[in-house]
């Protein structure tokens, strides 16, 4: 991944701080100028002095084509600086009121006006194969401020070759690290079972409800994946989860539409901007995309903000495999925006495919269901 880092820089409107922005803008950096206003603008004989200068440094911030602010720390100033610059001329000494100022202004005030404006963006790396964003979307602003990522804009293959050229060569050759964060790879079952209670349970077929086999623990398994089941030589599928009676439903072929939904819900979103999208909060709804997977693909999305901060996810067309539990991780061009854990799904395409035939079968017209899900109207809501 990488940072889009954003510079909070001091104009004064002279060239030395005009160029210090310019060559913060080169190098990448979102750069905003600010111009401090720390006097007052009239000089003791009436004649205006400092508008010029800001209209100065507010010119330098059109021509570089970036954000221009004023702030004002007049009163700050005559406090901390010039009473004190006063009050040593008054005692006979010479003092230097430049220290003094990046003492309390230029790195109090405006540090910490810099600090509490800096936002930085999460970008995907050059390499999408070694992207990382997925999983640095719930990582703080204050934390990715102080973060560097040297290797966002590389390709592995390149990273490889600097270590080739700098006689690195006995980490060439290492396999790419996986497994569990700072457990490595384990036999899972055995290993969660080591920690965890055995509470055995069925395998049910989600079609005609048969019992296939036993197994050890519903926990034991995720949405999505075979189930190996002792005595059946044809792959089944984990579709549905049921945690009170411990049965573990699953369906026959690996795009069983059982395994298909459209719709979640998460946590309360972790924005990597700490605030919600502008687009969002005005329109309540906004086009993104999101993965819940490492390097999967993308998939395109809308967003439903709830008053709670919680998001429904309604993807364009119905996923394999969302698991409650994992992180809904969403985009906008190449900006990880943030992540919300999945809380909740909506109706598998089996369901709903279910609930069609039913209704066309119905003599009495469709039945209501719950109207949980994003939109006004009635609709199937999420089963989980």
């Amino acid at each position: 991944m990488q940072v889009a880092r954003h510079v909070v820089c001091a104009l004064s409107g002279g060239v030395d701080s005009a160029v210090a922005a310019l060559l913060l803008r080169r190098r990448g950096y979102q750069v905003t100028g600010v111009f401090m206003k720390n006097w007052d603008s009239l000089d003791e004989h009436g004649v205006c002095t400092a508008d010029r200068d800001c209209e100065d440094a507010y010119r330098v911030c059109q021509i570089l084509d970036i954000p221009f602010h004023q702030v004002s720390y007049v009163k700050e100033y005559w406090n901390d600086v010039f009473s004190d610059f006063l009050s040593e001329y008054e005692k006979g000494r010479t003092p230097n009121p430049d220290i003094v100022c990046n003492k309390h202004i230029k790195f109090s005030c405006f540090f910490h006006y810099a600090v509490d404006n800096l936002a930085v963006k999460l970008l995907r790396a050059a390499d999408s194969f070694k992207d990382q964003t997925f999983f640095v979307s719930q990582v703080s602003q204050d934390a990715l401020r102080r973060t560097l990522f040297p290797l966002g804009g590389l390709t592995k293959d390149f990273v490889k070759k600097i270590a080739a050229e700098n006689r690195l060569h006995h980490v060439l050759q290492k396999k790419e690290s996986m497994g569990i964060c700072f457990v490595g790879k384990r036999n899972f079952e055995n290993f969660i079972l080591q920690y965890l209670q055995p509470r055995p349970g069925k395998f049910i077929s989600i079609e005609d409800n048969r019992v296939l086999g036993t197994h050890k623990g519903w926990f034991l398994y995720t949405l999505g994946q075979r189930a190996r089941i002792g005595g059946l030589r044809e792959p089944w599928y984990v579709v549905e989860k049921d945690g009170t009676k411990g049965d573990v439903f699953v369906a026959p072929r690996t795009d069983h539409p059982a395994l298909y939904r459209d719709l979640l819900r998460t946590s309360r979103v972790h924005w990597i901007a700490e605030e919600p999208p502008a687009a969002l909060v005005r329109d309540k709804m906004m086009e993104c995309h999101f993965r819940f997977r490492h390097q999967m693909a993308l998939v395109p999305c809308v967003l439903t903000l709830n008053q709670d901060g919680t998001v429904w996810v309604t993807a364009v067309k119905a996923v394999r495999a969302l698991a409650p539990g994992q992180f809904a991780v969403f985009y906008k061009g190449d900006e990880c925006l943030g992540s919300g854990k999945i809380l909740r799904l909506g109706p598998s395409a089996y369901i709903l495919q279910k609930g069609k035939s039913k209704s066309s079968m119905s003599t009495e017209g469709p039945s209501e269901g719950p109207s949980e899900g994003p939109g006004s109207g009635p609709g199937l809501g999420p089963t989980l």
